[in-house]
C-alpha cells in the first residue's frame, strides 16, 4: 500500500484557510491515529501537516495536542502552528520535523539497520529519562488492558492484521494466552507509545525528532522497547539486537510478548 496518496483540497474552517492556501494535500494511509492526517506541500516551502478530526476522533486529537505541548520542554516534536475546534470536531497543524523517516531509510538501505537501530535507542533512552513524577499522563499495561478488552467486547479489534505468528487466532485467544503469561513486573518511565520506524525522524544518523504522541505517557517501557524491536527484525536479528545493545538492557521475552500481544487489540 502507497505510505500516501494525492488528494484534492477540501474547504476548512475560516482560521484555517491562510496558512493552508495554496498548497498540494497528500493523505496518509499508514497512521493508526483514528485522525484524518495530510501532508501540506508547496514549492519552495516546507510542508505542514493537518490533523482533522470528527465527533467520534476528536478526544484523539485532544489527547496528541496537549501531549505534543508538553513533552516539546523536554525533546524535539513537530512545532504546533494552531489548534481549532469547530462544528463538533477539531483540527490541528504542525511544521516539519527535519530528516527523514527511519523507515525511509532503512527502505533504501537495509544494510544500515543496525547503525539506525543503535540510533533509535539513543533517542529512546533520553525520552525514558524525562522524570516520569513530572509527567501528567497516565498510558500503563491496567489501562490499556480495560481499553483493550472494551474493543475486543465491541468487536472492533480487526484480527486479519495480527502479526504473522498470530494469525488465525481469534481475539479471545490472543487475550486469554496474554493474561495467561502477565509479566511478574512492571516499571513507570514517560514512554511514547507508539515508538516505531514511521514516527521517528533522523538526520545525520541521529534521531532529531518524534511524532503521533497522542499515547504519550507513563508505562512500562517494555512498551516502547517492543514496538522498536519488533520493527526492526523485519530488517534482520542484528538490527534488534543492536537496539537493544545501544539500550542497555537484556531482552525480557515475557515483557516484550505481553506488549506485543497487547498491541495486537488496538
Amino acid at each position: 500500500m502507497a505510505r500516501e496518496v494525492a488528494v484534492k483540497p477540501f474547504a476548512v474552517p475560516a482560521g484555517l484557510s491562510p496558512a493552508v492556501a495554496g498548497r498540494c494535500w497528500f493523505r496518509d494511509q499508514i497512521g493508526e491515529s483514528g485522525c484524518a492526517v495530510y501532508r501540506l506541500a508547496a514549492p519552495g516551502m516546507d510542508d505542514l501537516y493537518l490533523k482533522m478530526a470528527d465527533a467520534e476522533t476528536l478526544g484523539d486529537l485532544v489527547d496528541e495536542m496537549v501531549r505534543l505541548r508538553w513533552l516539546s520542554a523536554h525533546l524535539p516534536v513537530p512545532p504546533l502552528q494552531g489548534f481549532g475546534l469547530e462544528g463538533g470536531g477539531g483540527w490541528m497543524l504542525t511544521g516539519r520535523v527535519p530528516g527523514r523517516t527511519a523507515y525511509q531509510l532503512l527502505e533504501e538501505d537495509p544494510a544500515a539497520a543496525p547503525a539506525l537501530a543503535a540510533s533509535l535507542a539513543r533517542f529512546l533512552r533520553r525520552l525514558h529519562a524525562v522524570p516520569a513524577e513530572r509527567c501528567p499522563f497516565n498510558a500503563d499495561h491496567a489501562l490499556r488492558l480495560a481499553a483493550a478488552r472494551e474493543r475486543m467486547d465491541a468487536g472492533l479489534v480487526d484480527e486479519s492484521d495480527f502479526d504473522e505468528s498470530r494469525q488465525g487466532r481469534s481475539a479471545r485467544a490472543v487475550w486469554d494466552e496474554m493474561l495467561a503469561a502477565l509479566p511478574s513486573r512492571f516499571d513507570r518511565v514517560v514512554t511514547h507509545g507508539d515508538f516505531s520506524l514511521d514516527n521517528l525522524f533522523v538526520a545525520n544518523g541521529e534521531v532529531v525528532g518524534c511524532i503521533d504522541l497522542g499515547r504519550v505517557g507513563v508505562a512500562d517501557r517494555w512498551q516502547d522497547l517492543a514496538i522498536l524491536w519488533h520493527s526492526l527484525a523485519g530488517f534482520g536479528e542484528a538490527a534488534a539486537a543492536a537496539m537493544l545493545a545501544a539500550y542497555g538492557t537484556a531482552l525480557d521475552q515475557a515483557r516484550l510478548d505481553f506488549h506485543l500481544r497487547l498491541d495486537e487489540f488496538f
